[in-house]
């Protein structure tokens, strides 16, 4: 499949020094279903290659981060936006340059492939156990805080 590229595609460094990908932020979608969550096991050739993390990306203009994690989650993985509800957002703001994180609850634990070649794997990972996988540092960082809201 190929995907048009969006006008949010595009490295920055925030206020923090960092070099993020995302003209306008990016947003993931965290997905639950009873005590899982859905990682995806990342390209080895994106940013932060080979780790696990959250279905997402750059976010267009004009995109809310609702928006954007729904159009990078059915892009990467096929999830239709009637699979889940959304329950909440966490921001991590880096100056300049923010992720947000779309926390949903998903009606049930849907079997979702791979859809574009930025994805290795998707798996539901029990949430007390996804430290045994290598995480991507962005989510690691802010997973402890996610999870209260998840």
């Amino acid at each position: 499949m190929v995907l048009p590229r969006g006008n949010g595609d595009g490295w920055v460094r925030c206020a923090l020094g960092h070099r993020h990908w995302g003209l306008f932020g990016a947003a993931g979608l965290l997905l639950r279903h009873e005590g899982e969550i859905l990682l995806q096991h990342r390209a080895l050739w994106s940013h932060h290659g080979g780790t696990w993390g959250l279905l997402g990306g750059a976010r267009n203009r004009g995109e809310t981060a609702e928006q954007a994690a729904q159009r990078e989650a059915a892009e990467e993985a096929g999830l239709a936006s009637d699979a889940y509800t959304v329950t909440g957002c966490y921001v991590d703001d880096h100056g300049g340059w923010s992720y947000t994180t779309v926390v949903a609850r998903a009606h049930e634990a849907v079997d979702l492939t791979a859809q574009t070649g930025e994805t290795i794997e998707m798996r539901w990972v029990p949430a007390d156990r996804l430290r045994e996988l290598p995480l991507h540092p962005g989510f690691d960082a802010t997973w402890d805080t996610v999870r209260a809201i998840a």
